[in-house]
């Protein structure tokens, strides 16, 4: 009889030692490793991009900082745009800090470098904000997803914007970024039936300032070809497009294309009411319930509407959420059953990651430069919204 006892008493204490041990690890901390280059060329995206990315969490969580009952610890890492930096930041979260899953970077170079140590580490990486079709294309794996646009979304958004017919010609940043983007524009010009006819590339450094002898071979070229004549900018970081209207292209009937960019850039073109270009994100544009939280409380917190990028950061924070929500895990074969075709809400509407290159498909939207601005931040008046549906991204992973 006491043998009986003692027996129950042991197998009780298991239980109980069990029930703690399990209950303890799932208490652990929830690691997130947020990779961006808070240094360098696009130190302005990537604390956007942190902004978002903590204040999605904060939204999502309604304040806790928890998923699943576990504490949320975000690890903050600059990788200064460097894509060997990049390879070790993310190695470092996965191995020494034991990171539950990752998200980044801000540059195209760097996020490339990261792909292979997903794949080493069997750990779940969500690219934000970096856009080069690679990413989802040639250097894909199963372990990468990206909330962000990529250059062929940027591209087909923009292309359509542009009217049938008539010449075009691209000035791009010299590295991955613009070459990509304009590779993706290019193709993308076909896919829509805008039939314009590209005639000139134009390629400069990324810390180029004066754009005098690159304007001028543009111009050379484009002012004599069919119109409507067309030069579309795809640049990262302060953009050329005062210093190219300042050489009056107009004169030769040429027309500026930009591409969206962050408020404090796209403030400086008040000057060119009229002009029209597709973006990611403007504050006014989207109408939902989150946007609204958004707009309203980055305003209350930062005296600004939220941007380009913290829109972004924002994105990934609710692909992360829903993830690890939808799987209850942070295993990661679990994360990516449950994150291929999953549906997330973000400040732009829903996104949904394909499930054949994990790529977000989302919409974009078409602006015009306004006229009347009312205050600081009344920049852009809305053309369109464009679906989803009419941005036909090519599987280029070859999955």
């Amino acid at each position: 009889m006491q043998a009986r006892k003692n027996f129950k008493l042991v197998c009780l204490a298991l239980a109980m030692t069990g029930a703690f041990s399990s209950a303890s690890s799932f208490a652990q901390d929830l690691k997130i490793a947020l990779i961006a280059g808070k240094t360098g060329a696009l130190e302005a995206y990537a604390k956007e991009t942190e902004t978002g990315f903590m204040m999605g969490l904060e939204y999502l969580t309604g304040g806790k900082m928890e998923i699943n009952g576990r504490k949320v610890k975000v690890i903050v890492k600059d990788d200064q745009g460097k894509p060997d930096l990049g390879r070790t930041m993310l190695a470092e979260a996965f191995g020494d800090d034991k990171a539950d899953i990752a998200v980044g970077t801000t540059s195209s170079g760097s996020a490339v470098a990261m792909l292979p140590v997903a794949e080493e580490y069997k750990k779940v990486l969500i690219v934000e904000p970096a856009v080069a079709d690679a990413i989802t294309g040639e250097k894909w794996n199963r372990y990468i997803f990206r909330t962000s646009r990529n250059s062929t979304q940027d591209g087909l958004a923009g292309a359509s914007t542009i009217k049938a017919g008539g010449s075009i010609a691209f000035l791009a940043q010299d590295y991955a970024f613009g070459r990509d983007g304009v590779k993706a524009a290019k193709d993308a010009l076909g896919t829509v039936g805008a039939k314009a006819k590209v005639v000139h590339e134009e390629y400069a450094a990324q810390n180029t300032t004066d754009f005098t002898a690159a304007a001028q071979r543009i111009f050379d070229v484009l002012k004599d070809k069919p119109e409507p004549r067309i030069l579309q900018i795809i640049w990262s970081g302060a953009s050329p497009m005062n210093k190219l209207a300042d050489m009056k292209p107009e004169r030769f009937g040429i027309t500026l294309a930009p591409g969206g960019n962050i408020l404090p850039i796209m403030k400086n073109w008040k000057t060119y009411a009229g002009t029209q270009g597709a973006i990611y994100y403007y504050y006014d544009f989207p109408k939902n319930k989150i946007n609204d939280w958004f707009v309203a409380e980055h305003n209350k917190r930062y005296k600004a509407p939220p941007d380009f990028f913290t829109a972004g950061g924002f994105a990934a924070a609710s692909a992360v959420y829903t993830a690890i929500s939808k799987a209850k895990s942070t295993d990661t074969e679990k994360l990516i059953t449950a994150m291929e075709g999953m549906e997330f809400d973000t400040p732009k509407g829903k996104m949904n990651f394909r499930k054949e290159d994990h790529q977000a498909m989302q919409s974009m939207y078409h602006f015009k430069i306004k006229k009347d601005q009312k205050n600081e931040w009344d920049l852009l008046e809305l053309v369109r919204e464009i679906p989803a549906s009419d941005l036909p991204v090519p599987l280029k992973n070859k999955r």
